[in-house]
């Protein structure tokens, strides 16, 4: 793993009752991690491709977290998450954004989880990661889709050689 996801997690400052949604949460690294943070808290792993499913399902057995909640959902679609309008403190996008096809779709769905004052955290590949050539989107791009959506940039945080990392929040 090119990225620190413990280091990176700690920088988004997790209270021991938040609730977070990691969106695109692939085999759930940032999941478990997560719920470990917030043992008071909840975790949302939202995860489309059902192979994923179970191997999160796994690692959330094999640590023992009772605060995990897998759903199969789509994030690209209104309610695809099928988490409650304004209730999530906190949500991880890592490495999926590049991948989205319906970015207004799914910048529209993070707001209407999150809370007023919420927090997402975006990691991406940075332009030259070993991604380059792909269709990944800059750090600049990125802070500017969601500036106009209502989220304010927060910070930066450092997220690897082969990343970025920023933090914004919902107003």
């Amino acid at each position: 793993m090119f990225a620190n996801p413990s280091k990176i997690l700690k920088s988004l400052g997790l209270r021991e009752s938040d609730i977070v949604a990691d969106l695109g949460a692939g085999t759930g690294h940032y999941a478990v991690l997560a719920g470990a943070l917030v043992p008071r808290g909840k975790v949302y792993a939202v995860e489309l491709t059902k192979d994923f499913l179970d191997v999160i399902k796994n690692k959330v057995r094999d640590v023992k977290l009772s605060n995990v909640e897998i759903i199969w959902g789509n994030v690209e679609k209104k309610g695809g998450t099928k988490i409650g309008d304004s209730i999530v403190d906190a949500v991880i996008v890592s490495n999926i954004l590049f991948q989205v096809e319906e970015k207004d779709e799914f910048l529209n769905e993070i707001k209407r989880i999150l809370k007023t004052k919420g927090q997402v955290l975006i990691i991406d590949w940075s332009p030259d990661s070993v991604m380059k050539g792909k269709t990944i989107i800059p750090k600049g791009k990125t802070r500017e889709m969601f500036e106009k959506r209502g989220f304010v940039f927060s910070r930066e945080i450092d997220a690897g050689e082969q990343n970025y990392g920023i933090i914004l929040t919902k107003i």
